[in-house]
């Protein structure tokens, strides 16, 4: 008796970029984890950092590690580190423009 073909499920991947978005729709098996879908993708090969395995990954904002389980319709997502603290930032937007609180 020869073996059913695994159910397939459909993933998303995306990767934000300051200037442009990178989005790739996967089919891949039913149990497939996030580091799996990762090394599939065309993604990984037009974004060496992703390679580098530097960046943060999640599924819909939430934290993933490469062990993670998809499932149907599950969002990779890629996070790069912040380039300024945003508290910062706001702290001296606020003091340029003379709307400090105290």
């Amino acid at each position: 008796m020869a073996d059913a073909p695994a159910a397939m499920i459909e993933i998303e991947m995306v990767y934000a970029l300051p200037h442009a978005q990178l989005a790739e729709i996967l089919r891949v098996p039913a149990g497939t984890t996030v580091g799996q879908a990762i090394k599939q993708s065309q993604t990984l090969l037009r974004c060496p950092e992703i390679a580098a395995g530097s960046l943060a990954v999640g599924i819909f904002g939430r934290r993933a590690t490469p062990n993670t389980v998809l499932r149907e319709y599950d969002r990779i997502e890629f996070y790069r580190p912040l380039s300024a603290d945003p508290k910062q930032t706001r702290r001296a937007r606020a003091r340029r423009t003379g709307n400090s609180k105290r």
